[in-house]
């Protein structure tokens, strides 16, 4: 169940990146994360109120609200390297730093011991995200700034990931709801020193769908990793740059590069080794 639990925070997250980074191409990319957070705040204080009355402890709402930090922060400048950056040199940055992080806390730090079948899937892991994100873009876009955006967006991933998977199985979604505040709280001051102009609705209306889904992203995130090792989750739920590729393939009816196809092979056998480990 953690397994499927990741794949489809992963799936989510895919689609809410990829329409995010699209947003953030066409109106502020301050104002669309803003808006993502905000929504996600919402939608995750009405699923709360609705789901049985669960006692999240001090501790719980403290890590909720760290991961948030890394969420803020992650999609600021996550969207910013994606407004003047080329995708396929932005987010493989961000998702294998995102899961590098995490993994080595996870190892050196908390104790985890992956199977060896799940050490196997893991290393098959980190290249597979990078060689399906890899696409062939105009020259130059790989900018310094755009690749800077990328690393920092990676370690405020990492942050995201390492902190949540530290809140209590009991203390249902209050740490998705302290991380939406904490994430809104990082974004405001920015967006008011930014003094961006106002977005369209319609952009306003696809930056919400945006927070929805990476809210329900991360609550999976946060199942997967209370019945598996967060070394194995985050590596599944950084499976996310197969999305946007797949997408391509099977909607747009894009031509797939060879490397790309290695990727998502590489990508398959991950998942089948964690699978078995």
């Amino acid at each position: 169940m953690g397994i499927l639990l990741a794949l489809g925070s992963s799936v989510l997250y895919g689609l809410a990146d990829y329409l995010g980074g699209i947003l953030s191409r066409r109106g502020s990319f301050v104002a669309i994360a803003l808006v993502g957070q905000v929504t996600g705040l919402v939608f995750s204080l009405v699923a709360v109120l609705l789901l049985p009355e669960v006692a999240a402890g001090p501790e719980d709402l403290a890590w909720g609200a760290l991961s948030g930090v890394g969420t803020g922060l992650g999609m600021l400048f996550l969207y910013r390297g994606l407004s003047r950056g080329h995708m396929s040199v932005v987010v493989p940055i961000s998702a294998v730093g995102g899961v590098a992080l995490p993994i080595l806390v996870g190892v050196a730090l908390l104790g985890e011991r992956p199977s060896v079948l799940s050490w196997l899937g893991i290393a098959a892991a980190v290249p597979a995200i990078w060689l399906v994100s890899r696409v062939r873009g105009p020259s130059g876009s790989g900018s310094a700034a755009a690749t800077t955006d990328a690393l920092v967006a990676s370690m405020a991933i990492a942050l995201q990931y390492t902190a949540l998977a530290q809140a209590g199985p009991d203390a249902g979604l209050w740490p998705i709801v302290t991380g939406r505040v904490a994430a809104t709280l990082v974004l405001v001051p920015v967006a008011l020193r930014a003094r961006q102009r106002r977005i369209s609705v319609r952009l306003t209306l696809g930056a919400a769908a945006v927070g929805v889904m990476a809210t329900l992203a991360l609550l999976l995130y946060l199942l997967a990793t209370q019945v598996q090792l967060m070394t194995v989750a985050v590596v599944l739920s950084c499976l996310y740059p197969v999305i946007p590729v797949l997408l391509g393939i099977t909607v747009l009816h894009e031509r797939v590069a060879t490397h790309q196809v290695v990727g998502l092979l590489a990508a398959g056998a991950a998942v089948v080794l964690i699978t078995v480990g």
